[in-house]
């Protein structure tokens, strides 16, 4: 059952008229380039390739200025050592003269003047636990004596320390030791701590030395030293704190000039903080013998080693050895020195070395700034085509990803920038697509973009640092989208919006727009991924806040313009939703108008030239695109057939370019004639001007460009429905031309052919012509030829004897002999159904056949057979045709 703009277009050209408003098959797909209203394809934009490496191209729009560098040195000098290994706890050694105190004192000021005491010996340090460590760093950094006790509660440390050292040699012994703090009424308490056989504390019980409670006015001050007793600070009470706690009007008097318990909390706080840090960052042992047995000798060779190819096989050798030795890690005893060896290496400069080194030292996951500096080595290789195979080789592929996936982005922004760079010139070689999209790369790249998405939005705006990065990672992307696993894997993840959350976050980056519009205008040449993209409502909006954003940015216009053509094109909702965007239409009219102007004081240079085809004409190719296919709508193409700037536009066009020159823009423009020629309406411009658009096809009938002259013959299929057309045609022997064509043995030709004679067979004083040129024999060969294959154009073939044969009375006289009896054989021939649709077709393709062969063809034809039978006296029997 036909819609009701079905039957109402049916009524205007009951020959050229839409698909019935259901699911199409992928025959009716196939077969779209029949109907009356078309959309148009186009090529997709042309992608250039960069001549050189760099990490932003000569088209981007940041200065040089505002980008960072594609081209620097890397030395040795240029890593960091220290930032290589852990937070150590190693101090510097204690210094051989003790701090003394000021030779005056006060009696107030003895209790308040403290100093601290040396560090201890980094040795002692090490044999000792984790726990004992920080006490003794906690001690060392500052103990809370007075200076006349200074010297004395040191030496009983000291030998304390040196006893317990003692004793945790012997794994065999246990003793317990007392942690004695002092409160501030010289009361004691004592913890006490088991030496385990790790050689680290526990504690075992806590014990209380029963002493009478002190006063209530000094209960705070038992607070304070019971807090510091909590985390291990070690007070010796001294004659100093008794007289302190026996004058409290003197110690509220040097209460503001001591430290305070808050300030007391901060400070033991810090010191917790870093021994908690130091304890996760402590050096794991490695095995001595495996170190000096397998490790020492190849450090060794890579010191004396000076052959290049030898050093290559030592660092390849060291890495394996190093994964035997699970080493390849952040934190183990010798880090430094290997890594400290390995940048020495770097001012080799050899690229093949050099990929080696970066291997090994991202293996051994390095951070901050010797981070940057590997992945910018391994950007300075990358840059020269010429490593590709050497990369591939060594499969550096698999640590960049590793660093995108395990590193931190917000605090190695620069470095994912120059690992993203690399990736992106090896995304060029056609060699790498097949195993970045195994090993993973989609997926990783569209993670780090949601990641930078979220940070964006967080931080209101798309920051320089994430712009630069965007830039390489949607410019790697845009690589990938070359392959359809790739695609695949889109789809799959859901990257759509994504994307389009980037382009709408990053409006003002135009290097990231096009990028992103480069992704689509590959991936939107897929039904597939139109229906994908166009499911974000919001993506039309954004494209054209694009367009009116860079109306003068050629290559980000024209793929937006190829973009919204691809989602046009198949789609009659996509059509609807973009057409109801504000200012969607007074957009593509402005960009046209812009664009023909420039195109046309553009130079145009011939074979010899640098330029051909223009660039301004391929935007008004894809332009014109777009209005052909959304003036498919039964709504939209009404009202732009009357919109007098569409169609003047497209008229100026066709005044002003040849087929020889601008062959495609030609073509589109004809074919957007042709669907606003359609619509027989009062108010449609092409109809006021038909006969000024019928003198401009003819120019196109002449030429030897069949796509040319097929969509001219199409557009006159429309038009020749007026008497004016058809009178014009007929002054202008196009009828002769037209009956020439059925001889092309092109089908749509054909089709097109018949639909112009068709409309002038309606008028009883032209179906004469029908006999010039021997145009029955013509009709009767194209229905034998292609009935069986295109119902469609069978109907017209009957429909066009139909009317030619009106009044007939006798048919041979009508038809001719010959022609009356091939004509009775192949209609009841086709009219038989297992005979017609016998073909060897997929089930769609049987649908289709049979949809068109009962709907079309078949009423047709069994009108014109009995017509014919009725009026046909010879008895001699017919014999069936041969196929």
């Amino acid at each position: 059952m036909l819609s009701s703009n079905d039957q109402k277009l049916e009524k205007l050209d009951p020959c050229h008229r839409p698909s019935m408003p259901k699911q199409k098959t992928s025959a009716e797909i196939i077969s779209e380039a029949r109907n009356a209203l078309r959309s148009v394809r186009t090529q997709r934009p042309f992608t250039p390739r960069e001549d050189q490496r760099k990490l932003f191209g000569p088209a981007s729009s940041r200065t040089a200025e505002s980008r960072p560098p594609s081209s620097f040195s890397l030395h040795a000098s240029s890593f960091e050592l220290p930032d290589s290994r852990p937070i150590s706890g190693t101090r510097l050694s204690p210094l051989e003269l003790k701090p003394r105190a000021p030779v005056c004192h006060t009696t107030e000021e003895d209790a308040c003047l403290f100093f601290p005491r040396p560090p201890l010996d980094p040795a002692k340090i090490r044999r000792i636990s984790g726990a004992r460590a920080r006490f003794y760093r906690a001690a060392s950094q500052g103990t809370l004596l007075s200076d006349r006790s200074l010297a004395a509660a040191h030496s009983e440390t000291m030998e304390e320390s040196s006893e317990i050292v003692t004793m945790g040699n012997s794994a065999a012994k246990t003793n317990r030791t007392y942690l004695a703090a002092s409160n501030t009424v010289g009361h004691l308490k004592t913890y006490p701590l088991q030496l385990t056989y790790d050689q680290g504390f526990r504690e075992i019980k806590e014990r209380e030395v029963k002493e009478p409670s002190p006063p209530s006015h000094l209960q705070n001050g038992g607070s304070e030293a019971a807090h510091m007793r909590h985390h291990g600070a070690n007070l010796t009470p001294g004659h100093d704190s008794e007289r302190v706690c026996r004058d409290q009007g003197k110690r509220r008097a040097r209460a503001s000039s001591c430290p305070s318990s808050s300030d007391m909390g901060r400070l033991e706080t810090r010191a917790a903080s870093r021994a908690s840090l130091q304890e996760r960052e402590t050096e794991i042992e490695v095995d001595g013998v495996f170190w000096e047995t397998r490790i020492e000798p190849i450090l060794q060779e890579l010191e004396t080693e000076e052959d290049i190819e030898s050093m290559c096989a030592a660092c390849t050798k060291l890495h394996h050895t190093l994964e035997d030795g699970r080493m390849l890690r952040k934190k183990f005893k010798g880090r430094s020195i290997l890594l400290k060896t390995l940048y020495k290496l770097v001012d080799a400069d050899s690229d093949s070395l050099s990929l080696k080194l970066a291997k090994l030292i991202l293996a051994l996951k390095v951070s901050r700034k010797n981070l940057l500096n590997v992945c910018k080595l391994v950007f300075k290789i990358s840059r020269s085509e010429d490593n590709d195979v050497l990369m591939q080789k060594d499969n550096i592929l698999e640590s960049l990803l590793e660093v995108l996936r395990d590193e931190d982005l917000q605090s190695n922004t620069e470095a994912f920038l120059y690992c993203m760079g690399a990736l992106k010139f090896l995304s060029g070689s056609p060699g790498f697509l097949p195993e970045m999209i195994n090993k993973g790369a989609v997926e990783t790249l569209m993670k780090l973009i949601k990641q930078m998405n979220e940070n964006i939005k967080k931080h209101g705006a798309c920051l320089p640092n994430s712009g630069n990065l965007l830039v390489q990672t949607t410019a790697t992307l845009r690589n990938l989208a070359d392959s359809p696993l790739t695609r695949s894997k889109l789809l799959n993840i859901g990257a759509f919006p994504q994307l389009c959350t980037v382009m709408e976050q990053c409006m003002d980056d135009r290097d990231v727009c096009t990028n992103i519009a480069r992704i689509f205008s590959k991936l939107t040449s897929y039904r597939d991924c139109c229906v994908a993209l166009a499911s974000d409502s919001r993506c039309y909006a954004l494209f054209l806040n694009l367009l009116n954003k860079y109306q003068k940015k050629q290559d980000l216009v024209l793929r937006i313009v190829f973009i919204l053509g691809n989602l046009t094109a198949k789609d009659n909702q996509a059509r609807e939703v973009f057409s109801r965007e504000r200012g969607s239409i007074e957009t593509l009219l402005t960009l046209f108008q812009n664009f023909y102007q420039l195109d046309q004081h553009s130079p145009r240079l011939g074979l010899s030239g640098a330029r051909s085809p223009a660039e301004a004409e391929d935007v008004l190719v894809k332009l014109t695109r777009v209005l052909a296919n959304i003036a498919i709508h039964p709504r939209i193409g009404p009202v732009l057939a009357a919109n007098p700037r569409v169609v003047g536009l497209l008229l100026t066009t066709l005044e002003s370019k040849s087929l020889s020159d601008c062959e495609e823009l030609v073509i589109n423009t004809t074919a957007a004639i042709n669907n606003l020629s359609f619509y027989q309406v009062k108010s449609s411009i092409l109809q006021h001007k038909k006969l000024y658009v019928a003198e401009l096809l003819l120019k196109l009938l002449v030429s030897d460009n069949m796509d040319g002259i097929l969509e001219a013959v199409r557009v006159f299929g429309n038009l020749s429905q007026d008497r004016d057309i058809c009178n014009f045609l007929m002054q202008k022997n196009v009828h002769k031309f037209m009956i020439a064509l059925l001889e092309a043995r092109h089908q749509d030709i054909c089709f097109s052919a018949c639909g112009v004679l068709l409309n002038l067979t309606v008028d009883k004083d032209k179906r004469a012509i029908l006999k010039e040129g021997g145009g029955i024999k013509k009709l009767v060969d194209c229905l034998r030829e292609f009935g069986p294959g295109d119902w469609q154009l069978a109907c017209l073939v009957c429909k066009a004897l139909w009317n030619f044969s009106e009044n007939i009375t006798n048919a041979a006289a009508c038809f001719g002999d010959e022609d009356t009896n091939r004509l009775l054989v192949l209609l009841s021939s086709f009219l038989d159904e297992e005979l017609a649709l016998d073909g060897s077709f997929d089930q769609d393709l049987k649908s289709y056949h049979r949809l068109h062969w009962e709907t079309e063809f078949k009423p047709v034809a069994q009108q014109l057979l009995k017509r014919i039978q009725s009026h046909h006296t010879s008895p001699e029997p017919l014999a069936v045709p041969s196929f």
